[in-house]
């Protein structure tokens, strides 16, 4: 069977349990953008993610005596949940291998759906390959997260919900992994809606991708430490790479404060929590790295389970990245006052002080003297630019952080 046609089956399949997730139109950034920006909104899916439709199609198309001896998987946390969930619902046994980094909160969330989690590898691939081998030793269903024709079409049928409500979407920007998102909505894209522009966005920190896009043949590339872990793969799919090659427009990166900058962003303007993986969709536009675009554009938001931890880092980054926070230290005089005085001078800035250290220690300070370190809350880089000019003039040495 097409793929297409299996994207039609998963639709009538998953339609009744699966969230029809929101398509949002964003006031803010369309006249930030000059382009009639929406988000379709996968981070409210059950399971916090869009994982869920290719895993329950994957599952609910299998005769049930193949479910016998279970199912096991492996991943970075979203198919994880979407497998467990989709077991608990069937009623069949679900083991998840994940990387050892990955965050509690998704490890957690997995277990309460029910399923027995084992850690293990530095990372997608190492868990993935330990799955395997242990499937080809119990005897268990394997639920690819990406590479498998019926999990693709449960994916694709994000892209039939857009088009029945935006029949005249000029261009679709989606997260890039493994492959199996994309691969998915651009095969029900190109069916029903050949004009559309589909263009896919990954980390700079695993861009194996736009490699395999290039070569037109799956290429494996290392993978660094992102915010985007959950589109981390250093091999995409045998079966993704070809419909990708043949179908998506061009592949895109974006940098990890980028990422950091577009989930603080989506906080604070939409109310909504994205993961890094699924910002990195509004990060391209924001970021100008996508050309030309122009008329109804939707992004992606493929999910939004983050763990508090990073959320408070990213938080950070992305107010730093903004130049919304910044960090001094200034070399004083060590007297009475000379730490009021130059309280009064930020203020004169109109900065506000967010965290104040005092240190008489430091083997480079000459006696008498005393090194201050400031975080500041700021407004901008216009707004840096002034503090630290004004500082200047008042004879402060200081160190930009």
């Amino acid at each position: 069977m097409e793929l297409t046609e299996l994207i039609s089956d998963a639709y009538d399949r998953l339609k009744k349990r699966v969230r029809r997730s929101e398509l949002i139109y964003s006031h803010y950034y369309s006249e930030q953008t000059g382009i009639p920006l929406y988000f379709k909104c996968e981070n409210l899916q059950r399971t916090g993610s869009f994982k869920i439709r290719g895993a329950l199609n994957f599952m609910t198309s299998q005769p049930r005596e193949l479910l016998g001896n279970g199912v096991i998987t492996a991943s970075a946390g979203n198919h994880a949940q979407g497998v467990a969930f989709s077991a608990d619902l069937l009623s069949v046994a679900a083991t998840v291998y994940m990387p050892e980094i990955t965050p509690p909160q998704k490890v957690q969330a997995t277990r309460d759906y029910g399923a027995e989690v084992v850690l293990t590898g530095r990372n997608f691939d190492e868990a993935c390959a330990a799955a395997v081998a242990e499937q080809q030793r119990s005897g268990a269903l394997f639920v690819h997260p990406f590479n498998d024709e019926l999990v693709m079409a449960g994916q694709g049928t994000i892209a039939l919900e857009i088009l029945e409500e935006l029949p005249d979407l000029r261009n679709v920007i989606i997260p890039v992994g493994g492959g199996g998102l994309i691969a998915g909505m651009a095969a029900a894209l190109r069916e029903r809606a050949p004009h559309v522009r589909i263009i896919g966005v990954e980390s700079v920190a695993a861009p194996s991708m736009s490699a395999s896009f290039t070569a037109g043949e799956p290429t494996e590339q290392p993978v660094r430490v992102t915010l985007a872990d959950g589109i981390a793969v250093k091999l995409p799919g045998t079966k993704t790479v070809p419909v990708i090659c043949a179908l998506v427009d061009e592949i895109v990166q974006v940098e990890e404060e980028d990422i950091a900058l577009a989930i603080v962003s989506l906080l604070e303007k939409t109310k909504m929590l994205v993961e890094g993986a699924g910002a990195v969709t509004l990060a391209a536009v924001l970021n100008q790295r996508i050309p030309d675009l122009e008329g109804k554009t939707v992004c992606l938001l493929s999910g939004g389970n983050i763990d508090v931890k990073t959320i408070a880092q990213v938080v950070e980054r992305g107010l730093i990245a903004g130049g919304r926070y910044l960090k001094l230290i200034v070399e004083l005089d060590d007297h009475p006052g000379a730490l009021a005085t130059l309280a009064d001078n930020i203020a004169a800035t109109r900065a506000n002080i967010f965290h104040i250290t005092h240190d008489r220690r430091s083997k480079s300070l000459a006696i008498g003297r005393t090194d201050v370190s400031l975080e500041l809350e700021t407004r901008g880089y216009e707004h840096i630019r002034e503090i630290v000019g004004y500082l200047e003039k008042k004879g402060y040495s200081l160190t930009v952080m």
